[in-house]
């Protein structure tokens, strides 16, 4: 017997460094070629921290992370699993049909230099205004609008 339907929860980060007055946001191009954020799946019993720190060491290299502390974005979306990750899924007696949720936080880091894991296929540190045109997706735009208001509220 399969499951049709999954419920899915990610963390994730809208991560972003200084460089003089300028705040510049990271970006990741996905290789459907999309551009968002960090984000991933938690493991065993990790804290939401402890996910968000794993998936940007793993994703890029990002150690060094200081989490803002009041800030807290998120998407939901609804997507179908195709092709290797359908059968993947349904070996797994694991849901096709997925409602995902995205929790992101945001998260300052002075490393300008990213190494890419295989999930990515580009990176690029913008500001605000060239970021908020490169993120494909609505939600992601929203979320980075909401960070950026964040940080400007907050002594950004």
């Amino acid at each position: 017997m399969y499951k049709i339907f999954s419920f899915e929860k990610s963390i994730g980060a809208v991560v972003f460094r200084r460089e003089g007055e300028k705040v510049k946001y990271l970006l990741l191009r996905y290789p459907g070629g999309h551009w968002g954020f960090i984000k991933g799946h938690g493991e065993n019993d990790e804290t939401d921290e402890e996910t968000l720190r794993r998936e940007a060491t793993e994703e890029t290299g990002l150690t060094n992370l200081i989490i803002k502390p009041g800030f807290l974005g998120q998407e939901k979306y609804y997507y179908t699993a195709k092709n290797e990750e359908k059968e993947k899924r349904l070996k797994a007696e694991r849901g096709w049909m997925i409602f995902k949720k995205v929790l992101y936080y945001l998260a300052e880091t002075d490393q300008a230099k990213i190494l890419l894991s295989h999930e990515h296929r580009d990176y690029i540190w913008m500001e605000y205004h060239q970021a908020i045109n490169r993120v494909s997706n609505s939600n992601s735009k929203k979320v980075l609008e909401k960070a950026n208001k964040f940080l400007i509220e907050n002594g950004g």
